[in-house]
């Protein structure tokens, strides 16, 4: 899968890092959803330059059994789709609380 970006996971369970894909190139924010009141909201609101573009949960894995974080972000930019994306463990990385940004395509 395609890298979109690259986050770093900071003591107060923020991320931040920078989106990339051909077109679009932005500081993003995964900030931990302090209003969040009920099960269906998301768990980070998703901040690009200051500006809310989507959300992310906390999901886990059916096969590894393991949480990862699933990304959701709608902008102008991208037309009528969403692009989705879920942190991982960057390749070739010795910092642990570095992040990809896992391109996540949906029909």
């Amino acid at each position: 899968m395609a890298a979109i970006g690259y986050v770093t996971k900071h003591k107060d369970g923020r991320f931040t890092g920078e989106l990339k894909t051909l077109s679009i190139r932005a500081e993003i924010a995964i900030t931990p959803n302090g209003g969040k009141s009920s099960e269906t909201q998301p768990d980070y609101r998703v901040l690009a330059e200051g500006i809310e573009v989507g959300a992310a949960w906390v999901r886990k894995s059916e096969t590894s059994g393991k949480d990862y974080v699933s990304v959701s972000i709608a902008a102008p930019e991208f037309g009528p789709k969403k692009l989705y994306a879920n942190l991982g463990k960057a390749a070739g990385q010795d910092d642990e609380n570095v992040y990809a940004l896992i391109w996540n395509p949906r029909d």
